[in-house]
């Protein structure tokens, strides 16, 4: 019988569990994008999961969304990388490179020249982002020329490249949460009437290329890919959930896994399982109201053989150990919002492990 103790193989990845730590931006590299020696910390204190997959680190500078987030495409990073992938296998974990190219959910105010954020289409979304003025609304997008494509595609490649020389086990693409390649999926987002837009087989033509380039340069069994079906996260609207992501793995070869962010639409998630040939890691959310993924929501989705691999979010936060304390029942720590994004160790590398006294009979 699979628990969540079992090992599992994503790909060329093995995992000795099926706990994944999802990516959770923490805006904790420096003001250049270059990850620190806490960041090392960080991770490692959860190298106990079967698979750690790192915040959304950005390809390129246009793909840059955040204040103090990581990117993979400067030797500085590069090695600050290094740093974090050697700490990680010292404790005996596994990591892969989640990267995520924001769009037109990006601003300006965040890249080293005042370029324009780039996005399918000159649509502004709605909603705001954090720069170093604060709080400002997402800019006016510059709808990409076919020469921009190609130009994200090869900053995406590099960067794929880039992880594995910084000793990433794997690189995930980021396709959904409203960032850009969620963009060129969404009706809303993407107006363009050339080869990239309109019905659903253009809009998905550059996340199509984008894997099959990742394929290309590190591998299928390096390769993974992350989806978000029906979640409206930074203003995206589908139209068309179900045909639109039967469309995608229909043709998507096999590779390390799929990871699905759910968005309370288990029968779409189901309908995306029996397509694939790859395995699922799910993030399970049947429920608003169930809040964060727990050990038996986990164990509920492993016996249905739902998925290969669980998907962790704000529980591997606020317990570095979280692997040990479901193992023995344990209590888990209070999760401070306040100290998400941003800031020092407080709230990052401070959390206790479970103390033995704190088990439960």
């Amino acid at each position: 019988m699979t628990t969540l103790f079992t090992p599992t193989a994503y790909g060329s990845i093995h995992a000795k569990n099926r706990f994944v730590m999802a990516p959770m931006s923490r805006n904790r590299a420096t003001e250049y994008g270059v990850p620190t020696p806490l960041m090392a910390t960080y991770y490692a204190q959860r190298a106990s999961a079967g698979l750690i997959v790192t915040e959304g680190i950005q390809p390129d500078v246009l793909g840059q969304g955040f204040m103090n987030s990581p990117g993979l495409h400067s030797k500085e990073q590069v090695e600050g990388w290094r740093v974090v992938t050697d700490a990680v296998k010292k404790a005996g974990g596994k990591i892969v490179a989640q990267l995520m190219h924001c769009g037109r959910v990006g601003h300006p105010a965040l890249y080293p020249s005042a370029h324009q954020s780039v996005a399918p289409s000159a649509l502004k979304a709605q909603g705001k982002t954090y720069t170093p003025a604060g709080m400002v609304d997402f800019p006016m997008p510059k709808a990409m020329t076919k020469a921009d494509i190609d130009l994200a595609i090869e900053g995406f490649v590099i960067a794929s490249k880039n992880a594995i020389e910084a000793g990433f086990d794997g690189v995930e693409i980021h396709a959904g949460n409203g960032f850009l390649l969620h963009q060129f999926m969404s009706s809303n987002a993407n107006q363009r009437t050339d080869e990239y837009g309109g019905n659903v087989e253009n809009r998905l033509r550059f996340t199509r290329e984008v894997i099959a380039a990742f394929i290309a340069e590190i591998g299928a069994d390096k390769t993974a890919v992350r989806i978000s079906p029906a979640n409206p996260y930074n203003d995206i609207k589908e139209d068309d959930t179900i045909e639109l992501y039967t469309a995608l793995v229909d043709d998507l070869p096999t590779l390390a896994y799929v990871h699905i962010m759910e968005a309370n639409v288990r029968d779409v998630t189901e309908t995306i399982a029996t397509k694939l040939t790859s395995p699922l890691i799910l993030n399970p959310h049947l429920r608003a109201e169930d809040g964060p993924v727990t050990g038996a929501i986990a164990r509920d989705v492993l016996e249905q053989q739902l998925c290969e691999g669980v998907a962790f979010g704000a529980q591997f936060i606020a317990n570095p150990d979280l692997v040990e304390r479901i193992r023995v029942n344990g209590p888990l720590n209070e999760l401070d919002t306040t100290t998400f994004y941003g800031g020092d160790h407080k709230g990052y590398t401070d959390y206790p492990t479970l103390d033995k006294s704190e088990v439960a009979a």
